[in-house]
């Protein structure tokens, strides 16, 4: 659901959310030239927005809305990229990588899509992948570059996105011209045309746009019953960044695990991947690789579906990814300095069409918006942009 009127009518909006989907938001309703107030309930974002492996992922997306929603996101992180260097916005593509025919041959199928060139698809043998990429010096099948997909560092985009916002707002003083970021102050209670801090102060507006991530208590509690119409869950997935490796990986790197997981590669191939190491089965494991702009790795992820979730993390889990990562290598991974779990919400059971993510009026001035799954540093600016349609 697209929402028109109310934004066409908007003169102040206040952003609840801090992450990338409310920080995205505040920056298009900028761009618009609505005046922002922008809420986050603790002193920086915590959530999903920055446990994350900062891809703009366009490869695995499924054919449709969904791979077109990527392209656009991904025209829109390289523009901001122009104004905010400070994203580490880094057009490097990705490699997925078979160590098996069963897994070529599912990269030759993906490779023969007919929207392959949209997504900058090329098939690479061995000889090709370590051309791209030197440091894969593991034993491989082949590989499929998709140069459409890149990379931005999630500890900085937030911060680099908040900066840019202050900044622009200062240089053009005017009646719609200002962003205000609050950070530290949880929303209590919606009321017509204004929202309430636990501080007890009133920010007025003409539009609410909520952006409360996993948060399903609190104030997004009060509109489960449209979370519940698309099936919103949560996920909860495990990562790990290493110290620095001592040379570059020039792309994003995938294995062969990937295949089972990213829509795109629902081809006639799939079938035939023989059965995960039961390690990966029961973590439901997908080895992503991406080097950091300080050389260290950031290695992952898994998928936990059941709540309650563990309160902790599974070491079983993280040494096949360790391991995994040595084989693509062909080298010893550098010592693992910081782990952590994160939770992300999605979209499962739209109740018309194939939404890629939640968005609802719930009530007259509020927009909710959350549950875009994997896809959310991807495709934040596009879904944004969408809501200021």
């Amino acid at each position: 659901m697209t929402i028109l009127a109310p934004v066409r009518l908007t003169q102040r909006i206040v952003v609840v959310g801090g992450g990338v989907l409310g920080t995205m938001h505040a920056v298009m309703a900028r761009r618009r030239g609505y005046e922002v107030v922008h809420l986050e309930r603790e002193a920086e974002a915590r959530g999903a927005s920055v446990r994350n492996f900062g891809l703009v992922w366009v490869s695995g997306r499924r054919a449709g809305a969904e791979l077109g929603l990527a392209l656009r996101a991904r025209e829109l992180w390289q523009e901001l990229a122009a104004a905010v260097p400070g994203l580490g916005f880094r057009p490097a593509g990705s490699l997925t990588l078979a160590t098996d025919d069963a897994e070529l041959q599912v990269l030759k199928e993906a490779a023969g899509l007919p929207d392959a060139d949209r997504r900058r698809f090329e098939l690479l043998d061995p000889g090709g992948v370590r051309e791209v990429n030197p440091a894969l010096r593991g034993e491989l099948a082949g590989g499929l570059l998709c140069r459409a997909d890149a990379i931005v560092e999630p500890r900085q985009v937030l911060p680099a996105l908040r900066g840019y916002l202050a900044a622009t707002a200062e240089r053009s003083p005017g009646q719609h011209s200002g962003y205000q970021w609050l950070p530290g102050r949880e929303v209590t209670e919606i009321a017509p045309n204004a929202v309430r801090d636990h501080t007890g102060a009133w920010h007025q507006c003409d539009l609410v746009v909520l952006c409360t991530g996993a948060a399903f208590t609190g104030v997004a509690g009060r509109y489960q019953r449209f979370l519940a119409r698309d099936g919103v869950r949560r996920v909860r997935l495990q990562m790990m960044q290493t110290a620095p490796l001592a040379e570059r990986l020039t792309t994003a790197v995938a294995d062969g695990d990937s295949l089972r997981y990213y829509p795109a590669y629902e081809l006639p191939g799939r079938s035939q991947l023989p059965p995960q190491p039961p390690v990966a089965a029961r973590a439901n494991a997908q080895l992503l690789l991406v080097q950091r702009a300080d050389g260290g790795l950031t290695i992952g992820d898994t998928h936990e579906y059941e709540e309650p979730f563990a309160f902790d993390v599974d070491s079983d889990a993280y040494d096949h990814l360790l391991g995994r990562a040595a084989a693509l290598l062909g080298a010893p991974v550098p010592r693992v300095q910081r782990r952590w779990a994160g939770v992300y919400s999605e979209v499962t059971q739209p109740a018309a069409g194939h939404a890629l993510y939640h968005r609802s009026e719930p009530e007259p001035g509020v927009v909710l918006v959350t549950g875009p799954g994997g896809r959310g540093m991807t495709c934040a600016p596009a879904i944004a942009e969408e809501t200021f349609r």
